[in-house]
């Protein structure tokens, strides 16, 4: 019988960086291995096709995660409307 106490190990890539993640992992174990500072970043993960890439949140939730999954953080407070080089 199959020991399903074991958790399989897939590779991953956050922020263009390759890295072994046990799979199910949490949002929080994913943030912290892709070294990304919950709170000034949001992480999210790439869909494939025209829906919306997927908010990994920084908790405990369990992430079920598939191999050569692709993850990237963004700065939570983006300001496209601060640009310093306009005339009043």
């Amino acid at each position: 019988m199959p020991d399903h106490s074991q958790h399989e190990t897939v590779t991953i890539i956050v922020d263009k960086k390759e890295h072994k993640s046990p799979n199910p992992t949490t949002g929080k174990a994913l943030y912290a291995l892709g070294g990304v500072d919950a709170q000034s970043y949001d992480l999210f993960r790439e869909t494939h096709g025209h829906g919306d890439d997927e908010l990994i949140q920084d908790n405990d939730t369990l992430v079920a995660l598939k191999d050569g999954d692709h993850f990237f953080s963004l700065k939570k407070k983006l300001n496209p409307g601060s640009f310093h080089g306009a005339n009043p």
